[in-house]
């Protein structure tokens, strides 16, 4: 069965279409008009494995805080989607990533609970024209409409570009192992059997 979703999301602030493919091969067409968030989605589509395609048209006019929570809300929409019930998932995913002076760890439960925990000390700036703190918006706004439980921890760390990048690749390679079939098992992954949440 193929695992791909399309989403639209359409608000007085924003106009979200995103289409998903989990079992992709890294192949990201994104516009979001905001250039670091780009350069963000596209290591997320690359790490994950997902070939994804946003197209966003938002009030960047106001500031880029509409854009990327709603890019968030509708790529969660889209993981829960494109997963169906989750049968033979491996659920869990876990990476540790290094980059240069920074530290990352990520853990994922695609259990269908949602819960979001944020350990990053990311000081206020701009990166191009991207509010830094917009990178726990965004990753709030997966983990909630994604129905996973998704930690997000800084070991180490300097420079605010390294942080949120490694932010991205660590979770983007925990997703792909979450979303991973696992061939020693089937049905779903879960003594209650069912992970809807």
């Amino acid at each position: 069965m193929p695992r791909n979703a399309t989403v639209v999301r359409q608000t007085h602030e924003t106009k979200i279409h995103i289409d998903l493919d989990v079992d992709g091969t890294g192949q990201a067409d994104l516009q979001t008009g905001i250039g670091f968030f780009d350069h963000m989605l596209h290591l997320l589509a690359r790490h994950a494995a997902f070939d994804l395609k946003v197209r966003a048209d938002g009030d960047l006019h106001v500031d880029g805080h509409h854009t990327v929570e709603d890019v968030g809300i509708a790529l969660g929409q889209a993981l829960v989607q494109a997963l169906g019930d989750k049968a033979g998932l491996r659920r869990y995913g876990h990476c540790t990533l290094p980059m240069d002076e920074t530290l990352v760890t990520v853990a994922i439960d695609l259990g269908g609970r949602p819960f979001f925990n944020w350990r990053a000390n990311i000081p206020p700036m701009m990166l191009g024209t991207f509010a830094s703190e917009l990178a726990e918006e965004f990753w709030r706004s997966v983990a909630m409409n994604g129905s996973m439980n998704l930690h997000i921890i800084e070991l180490e760390g300097r420079n605010t570009h390294h942080k949120i990048e490694a932010i991205f690749k660590s979770a983007a390679r925990a997703l792909r192992q979450a979303c991973e079939i696992d061939f020693r098992t089937s049905g779903i992954p879960s003594t209650k059997g069912t992970l809807r949440s």
